[in-house]
């Protein structure tokens, strides 16, 4: 429930603004008192009025309306504000927001806000890639924002890729544990693992994996919202790092080896989401010119079976990505890593594996397997989380 929570929303200009009518009843139901904010575009696609019934008060689009009792607005509602929640952000107010622009009344109530601040990206696909809109995303990341990825699928322009609002209920769900937060993880310093590595074939190649880092990333937001402490180690990953108290980035295997080992005794948790190379090359210092190639491959360290063996009280969780005999293989791996927990999933169905932002996984445990069909890479976070405070 979110009694005595005050949530604002601010609405901006794209088709996805029909999905925030069932967003604000969410919140009036859960008895939040919900403020809608709504740029002059986003009253193209739909009215205030319809915002107005279901948030019970009173939209505001236009900076210089005049019909109301005086006060400072965008100061006073960004004073109430438990939450700023931005759904569905365009690339244009995510741009401002950015630049410090307040040129409109959400923009400048949201620069007004000293309260978290929830973003929900939604746009054509190209834009959401489009480097400023990466290097805007990396900015506000980085000054604390928080998101709610964008999803996969056919677009309303008719292209199709990453750039759907999230569903109502996921926004609804990532509102839920900012303003009511578990705190289990108070005390608790975690190490995570995220993202591919790369081993180098010559100075211009390299052999990698399709892993983008989105699951470690999502565990370390949720460790953070949840009181912990995280030391991030990254790999290659499809999205800047985040959600970290401290960031190793590493390239091979042996560099995330060196980072992982040489920071375990400062753990408390080390949950191995990454993809690391199973195997090395051997380097060729030039560009390496043939009609064939034929590559010499050593065997990597392995870091879950190393950490397994140092652990002591420590709990280990590791990652399973299988495209046959899941269950099978994946207890083999609690036992030859000395794990507590396998993160096992098989890559060969759709929605699961590498770089998606959705997951299938069967957590397993010695006497406990635990089947989580397809969510968000976000919720299985929290899934996990709740699992690994049982162990």
């Amino acid at each position: 429930m979110l009694k005595g929570k005050t949530v604002v929303v601010g609405v901006c200009g794209g088709i996805a603004a029909y999905k925030v009518c069932s967003l604000v009843s969410m919140l009036k139901k859960a008895e939040a008192d919900v403020h809608v904010v709504m740029t002059e575009n986003a009253a193209r696609f739909v009215t205030p009025l319809t915002f107005e019934t279901l948030s019970k008060n009173r939209v505001v689009c236009d900076m210089f309306n005049r019909n109301f009792t005086w006060e400072v607005e965008h100061v006073s509602l960004a004073k109430k504000a438990d939450l700023f929640v931005i759904a569905p952000c365009t690339a244009n107010v995510m741009a401002k927001y950015a630049c410090g622009i307040a040129d409109d009344f959400l923009t400048t109530t949201l620069l007004a806000a000293a309260c978290p601040v929830l973003i929900a990206p939604a746009m054509n696909t190209n834009m959401y890639f489009a480097p400023a809109t990466v290097k805007n995303r990396e900015t506000l990341q980085n000054r604390g924002c928080l998101f709610v990825d964008a999803q996969s699928g056919r677009l309303a322009c008719g292209d199709s890729g990453k750039g759907r609002l999230a569903e109502p209920e996921d926004i609804f769900e990532r509102i839920e544990d900012i303003l009511n937060p578990k705190i289990d993880f108070n005390g608790k310093t975690v190490l995570i693992t995220a993202g591919a590595t790369r081993e180098p074939i010559d100075p211009v190649r390299f052999i990698s994996n399709r892993s983008g880092g989105k699951m470690g990333l999502a565990l370390c937001n949720a460790v953070k919202r949840r009181g912990g402490k995280v030391i991030l180690v990254a790999g290659v990953m499809s999205l800047p790092p985040c959600g970290y108290d401290e960031l190793i980035e590493v390239q091979t295997t042996r560099d995330m080896y060196d980072a992982v080992m040489k920071n375990v005794e400062r753990c408390d948790i080390v949950i191995k989401a990454a993809a690391p190379s199973d195997y090395a090359t051997v380097f060729t210092e030039q560009k390496i010119k043939s009609n064939s190639l034929t590559l010499k491959l050593n065997k990597n360290p392995d870091i879950a079976k190393a950490v397994g063996e140092v652990k002591g009280g420590r709990k280990l969780v590791v990652f399973c990505a299988e495209t046959q005999n899941l269950i099978e293989n994946a207890r083999k791996k609690l036992v030859s890593k000395n794990a507590d927990m396998v993160v096992a999933n098989d890559v060969t169905l759709e929605g699961a594996g590498f770089d998606t932002d959705t997951n299938i996984a069967t957590l397993i445990t010695k006497d406990k397997e635990l089947d989580c069909p397809k969510m968000a890479k976000t919720a299985l976070a929290d899934i996990i989380l709740d699992e690994i405070c049982r162990l």
